[in-house]
C-alpha cells in the first residue's frame, strides 16, 4: 500500500520486491474534477508516473507499461494532457535497460465507476438518465478484451512506443442507454441532456494530429512513436512540478500547452472549486 506521489515509499517498495514487470494504471481519471484541480492531476498522473519509471529503471525491472487513455490523443482536457505527458515520460525512458511502452484505449465496460454502473443505478432508482449531448459517442471494450490486448501490447513494447488498441467503431451513448434499458425491461426512460462539460470532447480520437498510425504484428494493435522531445522538456517539466506544488492552476494550464504540443484547452478554464462538490458521473454522462 502506497501513494505513487511518495517517492521514498515507491523506491522502498521497488528495492524490497524488485518487480520484473510493472503495469502502471494508477491515476486521477475524473475529467471534470481535474479541470477544477489541475495541480492534483499533475502531481499524480505526471510526477507519480515519473517516480515509478525512475524506480523501475533503478531497480532492474524488465518491463514497464503505462495504461493510458484515448483522451491523450489531441487532448482538450487536463486529464488528457497529463496522461499524454505521462506517455512522453515513459517514451523518454527508452534505451535505459527496461523495455517501456504505453497502451492507449477508451472506456472499459463494467470497470469501476464506468457508465454502466451509473446507468444501472439511475434506471433502477427511476431517475432521469443524464447524457451530455445527443451526439456524444465513445469507444468501448470489455474488461476481457482490454486485459488481453494490454498483455499482447506489453509483450511487444521495446523502446517507448505508444500502442493503441482497436476498439471497433465508436458507439453513441444514447444508443447504449436505449439498448441497456431494453435488456432490463425498462420503459419510458427519461433521458436528459446536460451539455458537454469543460474539456470534454463530442467525439474521441485515437491518434493525435501529428501522430502516424503504424501497424504491428497484431491485427488489433497499432502503434505510434512520440518523436524527439524538445530541448526545453526537462526545464518545463520542473516548472510544471513547481507550479503544482504551489497549487498555481492557471500556470499549470499554460505549462501544459508548452509541454504537450497538441493540447487545446477550453477557451474558458473551469475555476478551482470552493467546495468539494463535483458532478459524480463519468465522461459522457
Amino acid at each position: 500500500m502506497a501513494d505513487i506521489r511518495d517517492r521514498r515509499r515507491v523506491q522502498q517498495i521497488f528495492a524490497t520486491f524488485r518487480p520484473e514487470g510493472v503495469f502502471h494504471a494508477a491515476a486521477h481519471k475524473h475529467l471534470p474534477l481535474l479541470e477544477r484541480h489541475p495541480c492534483e492531476g499533475v502531481k499524480s498522473n505526471v510526477r507519480g508516473t515519473e517516480y515509478l519509471v525512475e524506480a523501475a529503471l533503478e531497480h532492474g525491472a524488465q518491463r514497464f507499461i503505462l495504461i493510458s487513455t484515448d483522451k491523450a490523443a489531441a487532448p482538450t482536457s487536463v486529464l488528457g494532457a497529463t496522461k499524454r505527458l505521462a506517455e512522453l515520460i515513459v517514451a523518454n525512458a527508452a534505451g535505459r535497460g527496461t523495455a517501456v511502452g504505453s497502451v492507449r484505449f477508451g472506456n472499459v465496460l463494467g470497470s469501476r465507476g464506468s457508465f454502466l454502473h451509473v446507468l444501472a443505478h439511475q434506471i433502477a432508482a427511476h431517475e432521469p438518465v443524464t447524457i451530455t449531448d445527443p451526439d456524444v459517442d465513445r469507444y468501448f471494450m470489455t474488461v476481457e478484451e482490454a486485459v488481453g490486448l494490454v498483455l499482447e501490447a506489453a509483450a511487444m513494447a521495446e523502446s517507448g512506443e505508444t500502442f493503441v488498441l482497436d476498439m471497433g467503431d465508436p458507439v453513441r451513448i444514447v444508443s447504449l442507454v436505449e439498448s441497456y434499458a431494453a435488456q432490463v425491461g425498462a420503459t419510458d426512460v427519461d433521458i436528459r441532456f446536460t451539455g458537454l462539460r469543460s474539456g470534454e470532447k463530442l467525439k474521441e480520437k485515437l491518434f493525435g494530429d501529428a501522430e502516424d498510425r503504424v501497424p504491428t504484428a497484431h491485427p488489433r494493435i497499432s502503434a505510434t512513436a512520440s518523436g524527439r522531445l524538445p530541448a526545453s522538456f526537462s526545464t518545463d517539466l520542473a516548472q510544471l512540478y513547481d507550479a503544482a506544488e504551489a497549487n498555481a492552476a492557471d500556470q499549470i494550464r499554460g505549462l501544459l500547452t508548452r509541454l504537450v504540443a497538441d493540447y487545446r484547452p477550453p477557451a474558458l478554464a473551469v475555476p478551482a472549486a470552493s467546495g468539494l462538490f463535483s458532478a459524480p458521473y463519468p465522461d459522457g454522462f
